[in-house]
């Protein structure tokens, strides 16, 4: 506690921080930062608001493939290598199995006996959890958190950890929405950029539709370019100046 001209000031409780560190994460998200800034803020929160926490990662499951999207160092990309290669880990469990795991001591009867081989003879940790994210009620990924200290994780740190999955999947829902947005946008321009290059086709060869797009698609392998790229190059050569 301090006092400032009379006035006596609190130091930021618990519940403040969370406010200042989720708004931070809502500010990137919803401002358009790129999908690795809103990731790395996540992260950030991790470390921040878990007790306990030392390295992060967060893991994708993309087309039965885990793939990490981002970590905090390269201690935990190591571990989530070697988890992903051994298929066991409190991040594959978190996804596929229970939205919560906590180990705190892995030298003390791991679940994950050869991850945890692989931990404490190559790494400093010593404690993991795996908090699962959601995304459109899918089971897309989840938050690994790893703690240099046996014991260190503990009911405390699971239940801050389970306090910011929600809010890490709202972020990492609305950077994957704002990617299948684009990707959409992109599709259609394509698709009108076809429209129109068949159309010249038809026009200029005085063939039937069926027969310019087949020859659209002949350009586009003997080119060995995408069907959408050769027909912006005929929209683009049909508006040119020249």
């Amino acid at each position: 506690m301090s006092h400032t001209g009379g006035e006596v000031h609190e130091p930021p409780g618990p519940d403040d921080e969370l406010v200042q560190v989720f708004g931070s994460i809502a500010a990137l998200t919803y401002a358009g930062s790129s999908t690795d800034e809103v990731h790395q803020a996540v992260l950030h929160a991790a470390t921040r608001l878990v007790p306990g926490v030392d390295h992060a990662s967060l893991m994708m499951l993309r087309r039965d493939r885990f793939v990490t999207v981002a970590a905090t160092d390269a201690v935990a990309r190591a571990i989530d290598q070697a988890e992903t290669r051994l298929r066991e880990g409190p991040c594959i469990d978190a996804i596929l199995d229970e939205g919560m795991y906590l180990d705190p001591d892995l030298a003390v009867g791991s679940a994950w006996p050869r991850l945890s081989r692989f931990v404490l003879d190559r790494t400093p940790v010593r404690g993991a959890a795996g908090v699962r994210i959601v995304v459109d009620q899918q089971k897309i990924g989840a938050l690994n958190l790893w703690s240099d200290t046996p014991g260190r994780l503990d009911a405390a740190s699971a239940d801050r950890a389970m306090v910011l999955a929600p809010f890490a999947s709202l972020a990492v829902a609305a950077d994957h929405h704002r990617e299948q947005a684009a990707t959409l946008r992109e599709g259609l321009r394509s698709n009108r950029e076809i429209g129109k290059a068949i159309g010249l086709l038809m026009a200029f060869h005085k063939v039937d539709e069926t027969r310019a797009w087949a020859i659209l698609r002949e350009t586009s392998r003997d080119l060995n370019e995408k069907v959408s790229a050769v027909a912006q190059t005929i929209v683009d050569y049909h508006n040119s100046p020249w």
